[in-house]
């Protein structure tokens, strides 16, 4: 039994032998009970009709070493970009040294509120975040600067108001009802194109679906394990050069028993009622015994640039102390690419893991990777991670090596360091700490 509810009982008690007077008292001490009311926990505070929850997280991560080199190897991995071979600015690299110190100092910061009271139709709530992102960084020993990342001070993240409960209506800053989920590869290294849009498939960079923002959206749970979703969202968005203002997304979802399956349909530009460029997302992954599946396919149409598809299919299974895994990709740039891997928990608490993935690319480069990593649980705490492999494509091959000691002593805090280093005479030393509270 909770302190504060043995008190309440007790004056409650008080009062009702003593007169009306303590009684009518009694109504400010039970709004202690109102977060338990509404039931929620975590750190709160409460007033007579709304409970405020407050959650928070502090992230800092220092890197250091000769890792920035002007040579890279690149896989040309074009995920519909305007122009062939354009990936977010980018592609697969890895460490080059130059022979110059490259370091990068960078913290992360967010804190959340979200006031919640009873209503006739459901939990009201009035949530706020704030966030704040610096990214200090430099390239081949050059003088400091600011990172892309750089939030330019605290922003006001979120600023919404929503209410409900099975069926929730929500307006204001936020982020997007959009699915994405249900389309991370299964075997260990994962798959070079999934890499690129943060393990999954993806629409494409030319359908241009701006997502969150000033948003307008209804969320309904239909019950047996199936939701929709609907909104507007991009509300704020600059209608040019190409009409994106405004995009309109729709979600169908299901999880349980085992299963998660979505479908998620946008388009984008319909505040002018003309919409450009429209895109769907859709993903299965399911359990049964001992094996694992997951089948995603994404399809944008852009319409200036035209279409673009990726897909993906990955199975594991799970046999006493191994598992192994394999996974396949595809994009309509003529581009697929394997992944395979294979672990053994060897004890309770250490794993072994070998796998390898390759990608066949449109302008004729290959690249693959093959790697092992043992994961030592070595106290309940710390783990140990060790990594070697070796990476070949048409710049070069090299090998490489990396350990990484992370410590998790609970109350929310964690905290590692990782050093790398190749036969590109590159090296680099990671420490990141981090605190989240609710």
């Amino acid at each position: 039994m909770k302190i504060r509810n043995l008190l309440l009982g007790s004056v409650a008690a008080a009062g009702l032998s003593t007169g009306g007077a303590y009684a009518a008292d009694l109504g400010v001490l039970t709004s202690l009970d109102v977060c338990d009311a509404l039931g929620l926990s975590g750190l709160t505070i409460s007033s007579d009709t709304n409970c405020l929850q407050i959650t928070g997280e502090v992230k800092y991560k220092f890197t250091w070493g000769d890792y920035d080199g002007t040579a890279a190897a690149d896989a040309d991995i074009d995920r519909g970009g305007a122009t062939n071979g354009g990936f977010d600015g980018g592609a697969v690299s890895w460490m080059a040294g130059a022979g110059t110190e490259d370091w990068a100092s960078r913290f992360d910061a967010w804190i959340k509120f979200v006031a919640t009271a009873d209503s006739d139709f459901g939990p009201a709530k009035a949530v706020i975040k704030l966030k704040e992102t610096n990214h200090r960084t430099t390239a081949n020993g050059g003088a400091i600067g600011t990172g892309s990342s750089d939030t330019t001070g605290v922003i006001m993240d979120e600023a919404y108001v929503s209410i409900g409960d099975s069926t929730v209506i929500m307006a204001g800053k936020k982020g997007s009802i959009m699915n994405k989920g249900d389309d991370v590869p299964l075997n260990w290294l994962g798959l070079f194109i999934s890499e690129k849009v943060d393990a999954g498939v993806d629409w494409g960079s030319d359908t241009d679906l701006p997502s969150g923002g000033h948003v307008i959206q209804v969320v309904s749970d239909l019950g047996n394990g199936i939701s929709v979703a609907g909104g507007l969202e991009n509300l704020d968005g600059d209608n040019t050069p190409d009409g994106a203002a405004g995009t309109a997304v729709g979600v169908i979802a299901y999880a349980g028993d085992g299963m998660a399956a979505h479908a998620t349909f946008a388009a984008g530009g319909v505040l002018d009622g003309t919409i450009e460029d429209w895109g769907v997302h859709a993903g299965f992954s399911g359990t049964f015994d001992n094996f694992k599946v997951v089948a995603a396919a994404a399809f944008g149409e852009d319409d200036v640039n035209g279409d673009y598809w990726n897909v993906l299919g990955s199975a594991s299974a799970t046999f006493d102390m191994f598992t192994i895994a394999g996974s396949v990709e595809a994009n309509s740039n003529d581009q697929w690419g394997v992944g395979a891997s294979a672990s053994a928990a060897v004890t309770d608490g250490v794993t072994l893991n070998v796998g390898g993935r390759y990608l066949e690319e449109s302008a004729g480069n290959d690249i693959y990777q093959v790697a092992a990593s043992v994961v030592a649980a070595v106290t309940e705490t710390i783990t140990i991670t060790g990594e070697v492999g070796y990476v070949d494509d048409d710049w070069a091959d090299l090998f490489y090596g990396s350990a990484k000691l992370a410590w998790a002593p609970g109350g929310g805090f964690t905290s590692s360091v990782k050093g790398t280093v190749n036969s590109e005479d590159a090296y680099k030393i990671e420490t990141e700490f981090k605190k989240t509270f609710e």
